[in-house]
C-alpha cells in the first residue's frame, strides 16, 4: 500500500481499517485511523499482513522514528542507547546513548531496558568505567584491568629479581637436577613452567587456572600441557611470602599430591615457585637430556 499522512507529528495516520461492501469481494479502505508513533515520527503506512496479526484492528507502521527510538510505534529505543524511565516515551529524550567506556566495554551496545554496557574481564560499573573488586588497573587496552596480586600459601616464592635466596635463583638451577630427576622421584618431583590466570576460592582450597606451558619433569600422576587448576589448600594462606601476579610465568616444583579434580596439581609447603625467566628453557632442557641419559644424581 502506498503512504498516507496526516503531515502532523501528533497525528500521523494510516488507511488501517479496510471493510467490505455487500457487492464487494475485496476489501476498500474507507476510514483513516490515527497512528500511534508516541510522537516520533511523522507518518506511516498500512501493512496487510500485521492488519490481520492484530485481528483486523490496526495495521499502522511508523515510518522514520525520530528521536533514537525505533519499532512499529517508535515505542523502544534503538541500538546504541536505552530507556530513561524517569521520562515517558513519548518525551524527546526519552531514549538515552549508552556512553559505554572506550576500553573497558566490549562492546557500544547496551542493555536497552537497563543500560548496563557488555563490560571486559574485571570491569564493572554501568558504563564499564572501572575495576571490580579484586582487579587492578593495567595499560593494556585488551586486559584493562587485571586481579590483584595473591598471595600464594606457605610456598616458597622468588621473584625473577630475588637476590636474597642462596646464591640467587641461579644458583638454585645447578641444584635442579639432584631435587628432581631423581629415581625414584625425590620429594620435589614435578616441574612446570605454569601462566597463572586468575584465582578463585573453592571450598578449603584456592583454585588457580593455570596453563601448563612446559612439562621439563613427570610425576607419579601425568601432567598434560594446557589449561589446568593449580590447587592450594586455604590454611596454608597465612605466610608473607611474595606475591604471585596473574598474567605472570612462574616455574613450579613440588610434590604429586593429588588434587581435588583430575585435571589439576597441588602446590604445598613444599613447593617452590620462582619467577620465570627465559633463559632457563635451554638450560631445563640439558637437565632433562642428563636425566635420560641417568647422569643425574640418585636421592
Amino acid at each position: 500500500m502506498g503512504r498516507v499522512g496526516a503531515g502532523q507529528l501528533r497525528a500521523p495516520v494510516s488507511l488501517s481499517v479496510p471493510a467490505r461492501t455487500p457487492r464487494q469481494s475485496q476489501p476498500r479502505l474507507e476510514l483513516r485511523k490515527a497512528c500511534n508513533c508516541n510522537l516520533h515520527a511523522r507518518r506511516c503506512r498500512f501493512n496487510m499482513e500485521l492488519y490481520k496479526l492484530s485481528g483486523r484492528k490496526s495495521g499502522g507502521v511508523c515510518l522514520n522514528c525520530r528521536h533514537n527510538t525505533a519499532g512499529r510505534h517508535c515505542h523502544y529505543c534503538k541500538e546504541g542507547y536505552y530507556r530513561d524511565m524517569g521520562k515517558p516515551i513519548t518525551h524527546r529524550k526519552a531514549c538515552k546513548a549508552c556512553d559505554c567506556h572506550p576500553v573497558g566495554a566490549a562492546g557500544k551496545t547496551c542493555n536497552q531496558t537497563t543500560g548496563q554496557c557488555p563490560c571486559k574481564d574485571g570491569v564493572t560499573g554501568i558504563t564499564c568505567n572501572r575495576c571490580a573488586k579484586g582487579y587492578q588497573q593495567s595499560r593494556s587496552p585488551i586486559a584493562p584491568c587485571i586481579m590483584s596480586p595473591v598471595d600464594l600459601p606457605g610456598i616458597r616464592t622468588f621473584g625473577a629479581e630475588d637476590t636474597s635466596t642462596p646464591v640467587a635463583v641461579l644458583s638454585f638451577l645447578l641444584e635442579f637436577c639432584p631435587m628432581v630427576f631423581t629415581h625414584p622421584p625425590a620429594p620435589l618431583c614435578q616441574a612446570v613452567q605454569i601462566h597463572i590466570l586468575k584465582a578463585d576460592k573453592a571450598g578449603d582450597w584456592w583454585k588457580f587456572t593455570v596453563n601448563i606451558i612446559s612439562v621439563y619433569k613427570q610425576g607419579t600422576s601425568r601432567i598434560r600441557r594446557g589449561d589446568q587448576s593449580l590447587w592450594i589448600r586455604s590454611r596454608d594462606i597465612a605466610c608473607k611470602c611474595p606475591k604471585i601476579k596473574p598474567l605472570k610465568k612462574y616455574l613450579l616444583l613440588g610434590n604429586a599430591e593429588d588434587s581435588p579434580d583430575q585435571s589439576g596439581i597441588v602446590a604445598d609447603k613444599s613447593s617452590l615457585v620462582i619467577q620465570w625467566r627465559d633463559t632457563w628453557a635451554r638450560r631445563l632442557r640439558k637437565f632433562q637430556q642428563r636425566e635420560k641419559k641417568g647422569k643425574c644424581k640418585k636421592a
